[in-house]
């Protein structure tokens, strides 16, 4: 009895040390071998990392597996947007993400030089990310109607309108500074910006204000179109009649002159005087003086 309890038992520490003695590494990670707080180097010098499969390590060793698929950090926690100062003092709420990736060369400064290494990561690009912020400069204000909404964004209308300059400036300067971290940046995506609310209102206030006065505009435009073509149809109207008056006249005028070159134009003049007065309904007659004597 007392050898089947040993053999149990020896069983199990050896099922037990099996099972702490191998560890899986997936598809897009490395792993690396711990003994007594020290990493496990090659001949080389150089850091011994496990690629993707079944490894083994004694039991008394750790193992660490970290992944260098891309990663995303996103700031501002729990309230979505993270609240930062502008050169002119006013203070954003920014929504931003950072996507990047462990580098296979740097894992020894990536997984022992940062404790916190998220966390660091995460203080680091928020630190850049604010001195970029800081640094942009607003237009300087004109009373241009067309550009009146963006000179009174100031520095937020800067941010808003460049937005693709400003994550370009950020990865920039990301590059350059996280790669002493052994992480390879990837890209930085400003997803949101939000103004306060004051300057919320300020910009409703005038893009509605320019939205009615371009209305207004083009109301004057239209009358005053309309106005110009009643003219015009007007002023064609008076010359066609002129030109109808003047070619009865005209007309008038040469039948007078073939009735005075027959010798018709008193008897014609008298039969007209006739009619007029016979459609009248007063008659006023002027008396002329005879002999020189006035009656």
């Amino acid at each position: 009895m007392f050898f089947i309890g040993l053999i149990i038992g020896l069983a199990l520490y050896l099922w037990w040390m099996a099972k702490d003695a191998f560890f899986l590494v997936d598809e897009g990670q490395v792993g690396l071998v711990i003994r007594f707080g020290a990493a496990r180097h090659g001949p080389d010098g150089k850091l011994l990392l496990a690629g993707p499969g079944l490894h083994f390590k004694w039991p008394f060793e750790q193992a660490k597996v970290v992944s260098l698929r891309e990663q995303l950090i996103t700031l501002g926690g729990e309230q979505g947007a993270e609240p930062m100062m502008l050169n002119d003092g006013t203070v954003i709420r920014l929504q931003s993400m950072l996507r990047y990736a462990p580098q296979r060369e740097g894992i020894a400064k990536y997984l022992f030089g940062l404790h916190h290494r998220r966390e660091h990561v995460a203080g680091l690009f928020s630190s850049l990310l604010r001195n970029e912020i800081a640094n942009v400069k607003g237009p300087v204000m004109q009373a241009d109607l067309k550009t009146l909404g963006d000179d009174l964004g100031g520095s937020f209308a800067l941010v808003r309108r460049d937005r693709k300059l400003l994550n370009d400036r950020i990865a920039d300067f990301a590059r350059k500074e996280l790669g002493d971290y052994g992480v390879t940046f990837e890209a930085v995506d400003i997803t949101d910006i939000h103004p306060p609310d004051e300057l919320a209102d300020a910009l409703n206030a005038v893009m509605s204000a320019r939205a009615e006065a371009e209305a207004m505009r083009f109301r004057s435009q239209s009358e005053c179109a309309q106005r110009v073509m009643a003219a015009e149809q007007g002023v064609e109207i008076a010359r066609t009649r002129a030109a109808a008056v003047e070619e009865e006249i005209t007309e008038l005028g040469r039948h007078l002159g073939a009735l005075d070159s027959g010798g018709v134009l008193d008897a014609y003049l008298s039969r007209r005087r006739a009619e007029v007065l016979s459609e009248s309904r007063t008659v006023y007659l002027k008396d002329e003086p005879q002999n020189g004597a006035a009656r």
